[in-house]
């Protein structure tokens, strides 16, 4: 299943395009399951060379509208961007529980890793992309998955974290990947023990990282179409769009972003 909604609709709409960006979805597969991915990139830019590249993972509700819309804003700032299918074959969906069920097969197993690695490997095998120049980001469930990723070893030189669960590292974890996490201030479904273990497993860890807390934001900030989606399925207390937060986490990723690319020159 796959939907859209109002707000990241018209946002697609009227995202300002340069002219030579290039979006297709990508066919590929885990495990033996089929996979369905979304690519952006400047034809122009990668005629001219290699570019950084940055997976993007989506929420629980799956590989729908606005993981694709992400993938184009940073096709825009200069990246070859891959948004990944962790669910298999583009599924994905508006209702709650069946968000619920479809992220509960991948969460905590294996399985979280190795798609995000598939969507990875996909990534780099278009050719395009710097190998030395590589970092995910992610929302939400996504979040959680960038952070496991980061733990696995995988070639990325950082992630970014977007309201996603804290996954704390298991011990031994390579610590050479920088780590952003971006954080509402008043989301319910990060309790405060939780953020002070996770601050504490990155630091014994001797991870480089940098964790932000945006003032009134609740989970699932960045979203324009979170709100729709919390009266749909009643969960109003827990998810909504902040304005603010989105802006100024999209800044502070884009920073991250600019600074980690440089350090590998």
């Amino acid at each position: 299943m796959k939907f859209t909604f109002a707000a990241v609709a018209l946002i697609m709409a009227t995202l300002p395009l340069h002219a030579d960006i290039l979006t297709k979805s990508v066919t590929y597969s885990q495990g033996g399951t089929p996979l369905v991915g979304f690519l952006a990139y400047d034809s122009a830019a990668t005629a001219k060379g290699k570019l950084p590249g940055v997976l993007v993972v989506h929420e629980w509700w799956g590989l729908n509208d606005y993981a694709r819309h992400r993938a184009v804003q940073l096709a825009n700032l200069g990246y070859v961007a891959f948004a990944v299918d962790m669910y298999g074959q583009g599924v994905s969906t508006s209702d709650a529980k069946v968000a619920k069920m479809l992220s509960g097969q991948v969460s905590g197993t294996p399985l979280m890793a190795e798609r995000a690695q598939a969507g990875l490997d996909q990534l780099l095998a278009t050719g395009l992309v710097d190998p030395k120049k590589v970092a995910a980001i992610g929302y939400c469930f996504g979040g959680s998955t960038v952070q496991v990723l980061a733990y696995s070893g995988a070639p990325v030189a950082g992630i970014v974290s977007f309201h996603g669960g804290l996954m704390v590292p298991p011990a031994g974890a390579p610590n050479g990947v920088k780590i952003l996490v971006c954080q509402g201030a008043i989301d319910p479904t990060i309790k405060p023990e939780q953020t002070a273990a996770f601050v504490k497993a990155l630091n014994d860890a001797k991870f480089d990282y940098k964790f932000v807390l945006y003032a009134g934001a609740k989970h699932a900030f960045s979203n324009p179409g979170a709100d729709a989606l919390a009266q749909a399925n009643h969960i109003e207390a827990a998810i909504a769009y902040n304005a603010d937060a989105d802006r100024r986490s999209w800044a502070d990723m884009r920073a991250f972003l600019d600074e980690l690319f440089a350090a590998q020159d």
